[in-house]
């Protein structure tokens, strides 16, 4: 399990009695929820380590609902999230689960159903003082905070594709404000993650998002 400085984990303005059960919790689920597609028939949230015994008395449950919902830490519509979610139709359950002594002790995984019979799922884990991080998308493992504007894209292994996006970002004027790259020694599936420091106008996503070379494309801007 990695490690995390002071320096990283100051806390934000939130509801909630615990920064890392409560916002950490609500922003692990928004970026999940942009990251999987949102017509989902209903989603399961899988709660590791602390969050698994104390995710009702801490508000974990309620801000993770929240965050689906792209509530944000601040929202005081996260004391109704329960009320909120029936209202709106969404099914979901919340299932204790040891998911590996790798993970955080803060962390939930969640898995978004689909009527087609498919899933995808996002594994995040609150770090404290309310920041988390994404450590695994549908089974590839990644590493970002959602703090910056966000590209992520899946492919085959091959040649050219950080030099392409860098080469569209630089001519566009945009700053990269880290890149990162993971592979599945199993498929040779690649996932590259691109933050920003600054947003992207629709003109770039366009550009970046509609290539075919890419198994799955996504942008997320919390």
């Amino acid at each position: 399990m990695k490690e995390y400085s002071s320096f990283e984990i100051l806390g934000p303005i939130m509801v909630g009695p615990s920064s890392s059960h409560t916002a950490g919790a609500c922003k692990i689920a928004r970026v999940a929820a942009k990251i999987c597609p949102n017509n989902y028939e209903s989603v399961e949230f899988y709660l590791h380590g602390s969050f698994a015994y104390t995710y009702k008395g801490h508000g974990t449950d309620r801000a993770l609902l929240g965050g689906i919902m792209g509530f944000k830490t601040y929202d005081n519509s996260i004391r109704r999230a329960y009320e909120i979610a029936d209202e709106r139709g969404i099914k979901y359950s919340f299932i204790p689960m040891n998911l590996g002594e790798e993970y955080h002790p803060n962390t939930v995984k969640i898995k978004f159903n689909y009527k087609d019979g498919n899933s995808e799922y996002v594994i995040g884990s609150s770090i404290g003082g309310g920041n988390m991080i994404i450590v695994d998308i549908n089974g590839i493992k990644v590493e970002f905070d959602g703090k910056f504007p966000t590209f992520l894209f899946q492919y085959d292994e091959q040649k050219g594709v950080i030099a392409e996006v860098s080469t569209a970002l630089a001519n566009d004027n945009y700053n990269i404000e880290s890149i990162n790259t993971s592979k599945d020694e199993l498929t040779n599936i690649v996932t590259l993650t691109v933050e920003l420091d600054e947003n992207a106008n629709e003109n770039l996503k366009n550009k970046l998002l509609n290539n075919s070379r890419y198994l799955t494309s996504k942008y997320v801007e919390v």
